[in-house]
Formats: structure tokens, sequence, C-alpha cells
């Protein structure tokens, strides 16, 4: 059997670490993933999907990913079953997170003393070699 999904979108709120009974680290986070065509007026529609992560995934993403965050998600997909307060069936479903990657660019830092190094004075600078000296 094959059950694999691969998801990029923004992360609709902050991510929140929690930790079950079992001190085993896990988090839920939804991802708003646009549909790669345009609606009738213009826009493209979005999803907002399910994940859960689970130990060292749950961390990293806690750690590295925010509100706005632009995150890919590698895992597979599962349902959840459970009946409603007036006894109705509903199901769930949800993205279990193997791996998340940043998808997006790093967020600006400010830049230390230390970090500003004039470029005449932290190594050579490249020249390119004309094609006439290439080996091919």
């Amino acid at each position: 059997m094959l059950n694999s999904v691969t998801i990029m979108g923004r992360l609709t709120a902050d991510v929140e670490l929690k930790t079950t009974s079992s001190n085993i680290s896990v988090c839920s986070f939804s991802v708003a993933v646009e549909r790669n065509y345009k609606d009738a007026d213009g826009k493209y529609p979005t999803d907002f999907i399910e994940v859960v992560a689970w130990r060292q995934t749950a961390e990293f993403a806690s750690r590295h990913f925010s509100k706005g965050s632009m995150i890919a998600v590698q895992g597979s997909l599962q349902s959840r079953k459970w009946k409603d307060k007036n006894g109705d069936n509903r199901i769930a479903w949800e993205v279990i997170a193997e791996r998340v990657y940043f998808a997006g660019s790093k967020p600006a830092e400010p830049q230390t003393e230390a970090a500003a190094i004039p470029p005449d004075e932290g190594g050579a600078e490249f020249t390119p070699t004309p094609e006439a000296d290439l080996p091919f």
C-alpha cells in the first residue's frame, strides 16, 4: 500500500508543543495550501490542512516555525473517527508529519559588527575565467 502526502503552504497559527502523559512531544497545526488554479473571482482557493507531528519532528516544528511561515510537510494521510455530543459519527482527516522543511526565505536577522566584514577585508574576489580557458 502507498500512503504518501506532501504539502506546502503557510502556517495559520503559531506551533504549540505539548507533551502526552507518556512524556512524548506532539504538536498539531494547520497549513493554508493554495490550489493551483483561480476561481471565478480570480483568486486561488485555499485548503486548510490539519497536520500532527510527533517527537523530534514536533520539537523541530515548534522551535523553528510560527504563524505565516512557509512550510513543507511530508508524511501520510490518516483518518480519525469519533461520535460527537449528539451521537453522530464524525471523521477528520489529517497529515501525520514525518518530516517538515523550511519552504520560504530565511528571516532577516539584524547585522552585528562581527558579521559586517567589508568585501575587501574578508577574502578573495571571484574573477570569472574566460571561456577560452575552460577544458570543454
